[in-house]
């Protein structure tokens, strides 16, 4: 049960004390182990059988996995009872009002019945509750006969619009997850898919309305299924003012603070596509919101979402040219434990990057001989893309050391692992780019030649520099470094400005 681990390191510190004294209330003899075993596993520093040892002396395996099932249990307890306090309140209350009113219909209390009913209506409308506004609208219509005054179609029309609208958002939620699986199988499979088509084939078997205004979520959902069609294509320079646009909507909504954790979730979506469309100032600033979202509700959701703002937050220092600022960022979290291993293995692989962009090759290696699992594992915990780019790193990084038995061996491996991939979703840049760093490596005296910089400029199919991708730039840049005898970070970063001008 290592989930059990990855939940506990979520917790913020007031949560720990929180389920710290749930544990305390619920033990009913002077039996603390299950007090002790969440302490050991908060530090996360021991093994499973150095655990058992700790609280037993021996190795009692039996009785270990008793305890962490008997805390697992109350984990799970305390996680309902906590969402029940704080999160579904107006759910709750919602449907207090609905079970009281059928209580007095029955009673024959229909007046009061009607008006309980009426403010359960006004605040599942209020929150989007189109599950409980069935339930309001179908007491409604079961006891329409008890109060001449009701309106009885004006009822029946509100029931269909509510039922028009909660199939929208099932839909949607449908699509989402369909999407989703779509992605795995691009960036964590490698499987070959005609992603654009799939995409609007399900919008339109689906039949959703990108216009229409929905729940918090929903256009969470939304904003999430466009993105993932920008990661796919590298084009965030088309969806950046619909997601700019959606917010504005979303910023209205009077259930953002119910719905926190997916207002956060939009907030860095916008953040990073404005960083990939190297707008490194504009990005901070939805950063900035982030961090005050994460802030609220007793820093509820900072945990869960800390990875993904310090690692786009360094990003963008990076290419603002604060570089030691960028990596001092990341420094203290590439040792660290968390749930969220794909951030997590995309902070080592920037902080890899920019060392190697400030010329610092050792700490580079260093940190890259941390990251000893196999190719199979990184794909399914990060992506094929991912694996694909700590390749190349390592290529580049090997050449820099001068570890040229390295470099071969690495070069093989690379075109044996990825070169069919690559030419089945017509990505041929990135083999065009291999071989010549492969040339260049096997003789780097023709580096400064015409020839060979004529034939880097022949072989790539260059797209607008706005549109062109920076992590695609920034792989670039170190060969055209070498080409101009100048330092790799400040080539890369005038590369970038070009298309900063040209988004200007």
């Amino acid at each position: 049960m290592n989930h059990i681990n990855h939940v506990f390191l979520d917790f913020t510190k007031e949560e720990q004390q929180s389920f710290l004294h749930y544990l305390e209330k619920k033990n009913k003899r002077n039996d603390f182990k299950n007090i002790q075993l969440f302490k050991l596993l908060v530090k996360n520093e021991l093994s499973s059988k150095e655990i058992c040892f700790k609280l037993y002396k021996s190795n009692k395996q039996n009785a270990y996995h008793a305890l962490r099932k008997r805390l697992y249990k109350s984990l799970i307890d305390f996680v309902a009872n906590v969402n029940l306090e704080e999160e579904n309140s107006i759910d709750m209350q919602i449907i207090k009002y609905i079970l009281a009113s059928r209580a007095l219909f029955q009673k024959g209390q229909y007046k009061l019945a009607y008006n309980i009913l009426n403010k359960a209506e006004t605040y599942a409308n209020e929150y989007y509750l189109f599950a409980l506004l069935n339930e309001i609208y179908h007491t409604q219509i079961q006891y329409s006969y008890t109060y001449k005054d009701l309106d009885i179609d004006s009822i029946i029309l509100k029931l269909k619009e509510n039922q028009k609208n909660h199939h929208l958002e099932n839909q949607l939620n449908i699509v989402y997850a369909k999407i989703r699986q779509t992605l795995n199988e691009i960036s964590f499979e490698g499987e070959v898919i005609d992603f654009q088509s799939i995409l609007n084939n399900t919008l339109k078997e689906y039949n959703i309305d990108t216009n229409e205004s929905l729940s918090f979520k929903s256009l969470y959902q939304l904003m999430t299924i466009v993105s993932i069609s920008a990661f796919v294509t590298n084009d965030y320079l088309q969806i950046e003012p619909f997601l700019l646009n959606r917010y504005q909507s979303i910023k209205v909504h009077k259930h953002k603070d119910k719905q926190l954790y997916f207002h956060i979730h939009v907030i860095y979506i916008i953040a990073n596509t404005l960083f990939r469309n190297k707008k490194f100032k504009k990005s901070l600033e939805y950063l900035q919101q982030m961090h005050e979202l994460m802030q609220e509700k007793k820093n509820k959701h900072h945990n869960s979402f800390k990875l993904k703002y310090n690692l786009l937050l360094a990003l963008n220092i990076n290419y603002l040219n604060k570089q030691q600022l960028a990596i001092e960022t990341l420094k203290p979290l590439v040792s660290k434990n968390h749930s969220d291993i794909e951030s997590l293995l995309n902070i080592n692989l920037s902080l890899i990057t920019f060392y190697f962009q400030n010329e610092e090759y050792t700490k580079a290696h260093h940190v890259l001989s941390k990251l000893y699992h196999t190719d199979q594992w990184y794909i399914k915990k990060a992506g094929v893309e991912w694996v694909m780019k700590k390749s190349l790193i390592e290529i580049l990084l090997h050449i820099e050391l001068e570890n040229l038995e390295f470099v071969e061996s690495r070069i093989i491996s690379f075109k044996r692992s990825h070169f069919e991939y690559l030419k089945s979703i017509k990505q041929d840049r990135a083999i065009t780019y291999l071989l010549l760093v492969e040339a260049y490596y096997k003789n780097p005296e023709i580096i400064s030649g015409h020839e060979f910089r004529n034939k880097v400029e022949s072989s790539f199919e260059w797209i607008d520099a706005e549109q062109e991708d920076i992590f695609v730039m920034s792989f670039y840049a170190w060969l055209k470094s070498k080409m101009d005898n100048k330092k790799l970070f400040p080539t890369t970063l005038d590369i970038i400005s070009l298309a900063q001008t040209v988004n200007a």
